[in-house]
């Protein structure tokens, strides 16, 4: 008998035990079914498909990248003075399909001392506020120091809104173009509106004037710089006996809201909804006051003995109210705009509790975010692949070189100086079955770090090399 034949047969007895099965039931033959087949298929000449090693597997998702990811042409803020021409942001379109029917577009960044990451966050705000209508920035910082910047706006220099209104760690040549476009985007149709999230202290965000009281101006001024030093204390005794006052100081001012409005809108003039975020800044500082300010005295005793719990705690009271001011800006203040986000990639990330190697391995804001919420955000991380960058106390330190088979590697593999992939539109294959699986990758460009990618943000913008912001003093 041929080979041909017997391979016939085997087929026509395969066919004919299933058949019997169907009809009769027979178990003996539903084992010898699958059997007859596997022999058929072996005699066949097929092969069994061996699994591939961990370098063939990091080929695979460095080609699949090869062919998925986009490349940027660019990491320059556009000159503006009306309007910045569409066609300079060509290489950013391929964000409008993934972002239309997003209303929070959140800009993370693993590490604040970064000039790229700020110069690169600078040009797709300009290309989110002027493409796609997001017309609010809201910054991990001081809520009322940002109330102050936006109200003052016109009246100075986009150096003096950028010092006003965030952090120090920002205050860079790298940032001032997101503020001298800012600036200037306020006598458009469209203005850019800035707004601050942070719930805690950033420095004296309001100069009372506005109360047109110089004692009760002057109390305010005390209690503020009190509160500060009462946060870095360890005597928790001795604030527990300050706090009521602290308290009613911050209670008398807040009273005067509503009785010094027009002063306040004259105070601050390009801040339309000045009356509403003073006085959610100031329950908050009372909110400060009441509660976080004991906490943080207790987690500066505990951390002297090693002991972090408090510590962490404080964070997770910070991220708690940061995210309630987002979403009371969300709901309250722009119920119908679209929001950019500027932050640390820890405080966006959607899943923070879930990263492996994380000093902050915590449920942050990103990860209490409401679903709703989720469904219609984006969340962009941003890292780097080498260089220099800096601690928030400006100290420089090198980026690390990529682990064999990072998320830095894999991206790297284009080798472009600035690579975009999305993560959120993709199915799990062969080629990107990385960013569904744990990956290593560096927060602050040195702490090692193990994640999904895929459970912890949208999209990645890989900066192949980085350099140390030029601050500004």
């Amino acid at each position: 008998m041929t080979k041909g034949k017997r391979n016939k047969m085997l087929l026509s007895l395969s066919i004919a035990l299933t058949s019997f099965i169907a009809f009769n039931g027979n178990a003996n033959a539903a084992v010898a079914a699958p059997r007859i087949a596997e022999q058929t298929s072996l005699e066949q000449g097929s092969e069994v498909k061996q699994a591939r090693t961990s370098n063939e597997a990091l080929q695979d998702w460095k080609n699949w990248v090869d062919d998925h990811a986009y490349s940027l042409n660019s990491i320059q803020p556009e000159s503006f003075e009306s309007k910045i021409a569409s066609n300079k942001f060509e290489d950013l379109e391929m964000l409008k399909p993934l972002l239309h029917d997003k209303r929070i577009v959140f800009l993370g960044e693993s590490s604040h001392g970064v000039a790229e990451f700020s110069l690169a966050k600078t040009r797709i705000i300009q290309f989110l506020h002027q493409e796609m209508g997001y017309n609010v920035l809201a910054f991990e910082s001081g809520m009322g120091n940002v109330m102050n910047a936006q109200g003052k706006i016109d009246k100075q220099s986009a150096q003096q809104t950028m010092k006003d209104g965030i952090f120090g760690v920002w205050w860079s040549k790298e940032t001032l173009p997101l503020f001298e476009y800012t600036k200037k985007t306020q006598s458009t149709e469209q203005p850019l509106m800035l707004a601050g999230f942070d719930i805690q202290q950033q420095g004296a965000f309001t100069d009372g004037g506005w109360l047109e009281n110089n004692q009760l101006a002057k109390q305010f001024s005390e209690v503020e710089n009190q509160l500060v030093d009462w946060t870095y204390s360890k005597d928790l005794k001795g604030y527990q006996k300050a706090k009521p006052s602290i308290i009613d100081v911050y209670k008398q001012v807040k009273s005067q809201i509503p009785l010094k409005e027009k002063e306040l809108k004259a105070a601050y003039p390009s801040e339309p909804h000045i009356t509403k975020l003073m006085e959610r800044t100031l329950a908050d500082r009372i909110r400060l006051a009441e509660e976080y300010v004991e906490l943080s005295i207790q987690s500066n005793v505990d951390i002297e003995q090693n002991k972090y719990d408090s510590f962490f705690k404080t964070m997770e009271w910070r991220d708690q109210g940061m995210l309630e001011n987002l979403l009371w800006l969300a709901e309250e203040i722009y119920p119908t705009e679209k929001f950019i986000v500027w932050a640390h990639n820890d405080h966006i990330r959607k899943a923070q509790s879930e990263v492996m190697g994380s000093p902050y391995a915590l449920n942050l804001m990103g990860e209490r975010l409401p679903d709703i919420y989720k469904k219609y955000s984006y969340v962009l991380g941003l890292y780097m692949a080498s260089g220099e960058n800096a601690s928030n106390a400006r100290e420089t330190w090198s980026v690390l070189p990529p682990v064999k088979g990072s998320t830095e590697d894999i991206l790297s593999s284009t080798k472009k100086p600035y690579t975009f992939i999305d993560l959120r539109n993709r199915q799990n294959e062969r080629g990107n079955s990385w960013m569904f699986e744990p990956r290593i990758s560096y927060s602050w460009g040195v702490i090692q770090e193990s994640f999904v990618p895929r459970d912890q943000f949208d999209g990645i913008l890989l900066i192949d090399k980085v350099s140390i912001p030029n601050y500004i003093e």
